[in-house]
């Protein structure tokens, strides 16, 4: 457990579900407003990579387990419940239904002077998805626990990372032409992840009379359809052809996003039975007491490029939900789950090299131009060839020096994005391509003190002709990229096929 010093005169609140999509975010952006903070999970050791570990009091518990849920709550002021059993299988509801009432008698228990729960949005007096119907219920557990909630209801979270903002993102990316159910004429208010965040943390000094639903949604009402279309102009598809066919049953309709999209059934097909229901606020009584910034609420527009803006802004990691840290709650953080953040194709090799870290250097910094890219002539020179027929730079560019490179020269097709002296050079492709690719040249050393050489190819398709860009070239990277790395390190090591290529 890591604790943080004492400081009574700030509030102490408890966050649940620290390890998925909003508590992950929502434990910073509590800490930046001066809360103490304290985390609930199942298995604290799988927090122990976050940024704000050193931050925070953590301690184990689980809310089928009463007695643990009271030790959690001991001294909070506010208590977070994001807890829910989407995607772990048919008992879901009466797993969220136990979950809710264990929660709600310890909060009493404990004297709790506040519970913030985060629900779906739904339309009353309409046939319910068993989804919503469980958000709906465990509200109604909540408001009915004795301590003042108050119950937050939002749709369609827009950031990268959030289960309904992933499956919109590959069904616009991944397929041009769709048939899709009735559902996609489904009238929707989305709010952007930095507003659902911002009214989360203000519900925490809400009055203590305050025991009510609150409706969250941002400026604009969209159907899927509309949604699709956006995202598709966003982020520089082409226009996508959406066909409704009424006898698309919700059912099939999910088992279809699981073929297309790598979000899971059973997250996907909650999700897809839900959007049969319009989710328009009603109401925005919130801003009474959670005054809306300066400027208003974010538009689907602006949301949906905070969430593209890694991918806009050109900048990679291993994978989009692998970096350490993020600029924005909009941004990936290592807790999404691995198919959240877009597509993202990695080859990768590494080898233990006989030379020095400066030998190795020398031959990676030195790399283009004259001296070539240690592969296939042949298949780079056709390829450069191919690009300058599509108009693109091709090989003619050259280099600016033949030894030494710096952030922004020019490398042939590629451009240098990111230099680290003896450890990293990150190449940006500028050739036409369906998608974003780097070439990233790495040297590290092994706990035995040896030389080793990382390669890595990253590429980000866009659209369908990225997927099948990629599927096509795959079986040529053993010889393409395989042969660059072998090469490169014989040349490093003094071998005579130093600078010849294969």
């Amino acid at each position: 457990m890591t604790t943080e010093p004492a400081s009574p005169t700030r509030p102490l609140v408890l966050v649940t579900g620290a390890t998925g999509y909003i508590g992950g975010r929502l434990v910073p952006e509590l800490l930046a407003a001066g809360f103490r903070v304290r985390v609930m999970a199942r298995r604290p050791r799988n927090l122990a990579d976050r940024e704000w570990h050193d931050q925070v009091e953590i301690v184990q518990g689980d809310a089928a387990d009463a007695d643990s849920l009271t030790d959690a709550m001991s001294g909070v002021d506010v208590a977070y419940y994001l807890i829910h059993s989407l995607g772990t299988g048919a008992d879901f509801e009466a797993l969220d239904r136990a979950h809710a009432r264990n929660f709600a008698l310890a909060a009493r228990a404990c004297e709790i002077s506040r519970i913030v729960y985060l629900g779906g949005l739904y339309p009353e007096a309409e046939k319910l998805s068993p989804h919503l119907e469980s958000r709906k219920e465990v509200g109604e557990i909540l408001l009915a626990s004795g301590v003042p909630t108050a119950v937050l209801r939002a749709a369609v979270i827009i950031g990268s990372g959030s289960a309904s903002f992933e499956m919109l993102r590959y069904l616009t990316e991944r397929l041009p032409v769709m048939i899709t159910p009735r559902w996609v004429d489904t009238r929707i208010q989305p709010i952007a992840v930095k507003d659902v965040l911002r009214y989360l943390v203000g519900s925490a000094s809400m009055p203590p009379e305050v025991n009510r639903v609150f409706h969250m949604g941002g400026p604009d009402v969209l159907t899927y359809r509309q949604m699709m279309a956006a995202y598709a102009g966003i982020a520089g598809l082409k226009p996508r052809r959406v066909a409704a066919l009424p006898l698309f049953t919700p059912s099939l309709s999910s088992h279809w996003v699981g073929l297309v999209t790598p979000v899971p059934n059973s997250i996907a097909r909650p999700l897809v039975e839900s959007l049969i229901n319009e989710v328009v606020c009603k109401e925005h009584d919130i801003a009474t007491h959670v005054p809306d910034p300066e400027g208003g609420l974010l538009g689907f527009q602006p949301a949906v490029e905070l969430a593209l803006q890694r991918i806009q802004d050109r900048r990679v990691t291993t994978s989009w939900s692998s970096a350490a840290t993020a600029g924005a709650p909009s941004d990936p953080l290592p807790s999404d789950p691995k198919w959240a953040g877009g597509s993202l194709y990695v080859d990768e090799r590494e080898s233990v090299v006989d030379a020095t870290p400066d030998q190795l250097w020398s031959v990676i910094e030195g790399i283009g131009g004259e001296h070539g890219w240690y592969s296939w002539r042949l298949g780079w020179w056709a390829r450069g060839l191919l690009d300058r027929v599509f108009g693109g730079p091709g090989l003619r560019r050259g280099r600016r020096d033949p030894m030494e490179l710096t952030v922004g020269d020019a490398l042939d097709w590629w451009r240098v994005e990111d230099i680290d002296h003896l450890h990293l050079l990150r190449l940006r492709a500028e050739m036409r391509l369906p998608g974003l690719a780097w070439l990233e040249l790495i040297i590290d050393t092994d706990d035995q003190g040896r030389t080793l050489f990382r390669q890595r190819a990253l590429f980000h398709p866009r659209g369908l002709a990225g997927h099948v860009y990629w599927a096509i070239i795959r079986p040529f990277h053993g010889v393409v990229f395989g042969g660059m790395q072998r090469n490169i390190a014989r040349a490093a090591e003094g071998s005579p096929k130093r600078r010849t290529g294969l």
